[in-house]
Order: structure tokens, then sequence, then C-alpha cells
């Protein structure tokens, strides 16, 4: 009888001590508007870490490093010409197996025997004409369409024609899916200029004929600039700056380049 009371004291010692204990460890029960997952999320720390770079920022960094190392370390300084160059995409100025390439410090190919100019050069030419928004540009040989870019991203009103009918069609759509609205694009004969659109602020001629074509001389306005490399094909040409005044041609040595021969019937 003795033992019987002690057994039941002990066990009832046991379940006291094992509801104090229970009041000490347990935790809420979630409530319905609280699950345990929601729990789990808050509890969630946001990182700092980056994401991962896209190809569109890889384009960009790549656009930057060219302007910086390729343009305005060799003395590019109109900071317009800089910024209008860091916005245009010109890896969608190249053939898709060329994309990789389209920010590398040269000329690459983009079909029919043509080019897409290198960079440097696209700068200095563009820089050599004094571009101002609401001027007039004649661009003889549209070819993909990028150095036309580049003038209406300043603000010109571009006028550009294109020998090659594959390559006008293909500037000219790709130009309309980036929304530049100021460029005009012709599939024609480039010796002979734009007559209908004449006088031009300036001439811009991204081939290089044996001799300076006279219509072009003819369409650029008093105090006008035309910018030409001239030499014969397959050789190093001469690029040149020729400024009108007083109706005469005033011409400046820019230096030694390579371009395509400008091709048509003259």
């Amino acid at each position: 009888m003795v033992f019987q009371k002690r057994g039941l004291l002990i066990i009832l010692l046991i379940f006291m001590s094992a509801c104090q204990t229970g009041v000490k460890t347990s935790s809420p029960i979630p409530t319905p508007t609280q699950s345990p997952a929601t729990v789990t999320a808050t509890q969630v720390t946001p990182t700092d870490s980056p994401l991962p770079p896209t190809e569109e920022n890889q384009f960009t960094q790549k656009r930057s490093r060219m302007v910086d190392e390729q343009i305005a370390a060799r003395g590019i300084e109109d900071q317009a010409i800089l910024t209008a160059i860091r916005n245009i995409p010109r890896h969608k100025f190249v053939p898709e197996d060329m994309v990789n390439l389209a920010y590398e410090d040269h000329p690459l190919p983009i079909g029919y025997g043509q080019t897409i100019s290198q960079p440097y050069i696209v700068a200095l030419m563009t820089q050599t004409i004094d571009p101002k928004p609401g001027k007039r540009v004649l661009e003889i040989g549209t070819g993909s369409g990028y150095q036309a870019a580049v003038l209406a991203e300043l603000g010109m009103e571009v006028y550009t024609i294109e020998i090659i009918p594959e390559l006008a069609e293909q500037a000219a759509q790709r130009l309309d899916e980036l929304g530049y609205t100021n460029i005009h694009t012709l599939n024609a004969d480039g010796y002979f200029g734009w007559q209908e659109f004449a006088p031009f602020d300036a001439v811009l001629v991204t081939a290089a004929p044996d001799h300076l074509p006279q219509p072009l001389a003819n369409q650029l306005i008093e105090g006008g600039r035309l910018v030409i490399p001239i030499g014969p094909v397959g050789f190093l040409q001469t690029l040149w700056l020729f400024e009108k005044d007083g109706g005469e041609l005033q011409a400046t040595n820019l230096g030694g380049v390579a371009f395509v021969p400008l091709t048509g019937e003259h």
C-alpha cells in the first residue's frame, strides 16, 4: 500500500514537472493568416550581390571602352560625338557572325565587298564636318547605316546614298527599326550626289574615288565642308577636308586611310 502511494506520488511529480517544462519551451502556433511558409520567407535576408550581366550590359561596357580607349584617347574631344557613339548599338550594324567584334579597333566586312569603318575613323570624319543640330549633310556610301546613325544622333538632317540595292534596303530597314526619322535613304550612284535636296551644309564620303567628284563639290554650300578619301583602288588613300570659300575649295590633308573604292558609272 505504501509502495502504491509512493508510486502515485512519483508519477504525479513527473507529470507536474513535464507540464512546467512545456510552458517554458513551447512556441506560438502560426495563425491561419501566417502560414509556416510565410514565416520562413520573412526570415530571408536580401543580398547586395549584383545581377549577372546581360548581353546588352556587356555590349554597353564594350561600347564605353571603345569610346574611351579608341576614340577619346586619340584626340576626339567633341562631347556630343562621344555621347552619340556611346548611345548607338554598333553591334546591330554588323553581320550576326561579327557581333562579338563590333567594338574592336578595325573595320568589319558587311557583305557585297563593303565594310563598316573603324570606329575612330567614323568619329574623326564626323568631327571634321563640324556637325550641328539642324544642319543638312549628304553621305555617300550608306553601307550598314552606322555613319548615318551617328550623324542623325547629333541632330543633323541626313541624306544618304548607297549604290548596292541590298545594302540600301537593309540599312533603310535597320535605321527605321531604330527609330531614326531624320535620315533619308536613296539607292543610287552617289558620285552624282542628290541634287533634289542640294545644297548641303556638309558632304561626307565613305568610299574612295580617284578624284574629287565635281557634282559633290557643286552641291556644297558656301562655307560648307566636304570630307572624302581620295586615292587609287587597292592602295593607301588620303583623307581630305575641302572647305568652300568664295566659291573655291580649300584643301587640308588629314592623313592616310584605307577605304573601299567608290563604284559606279563615272
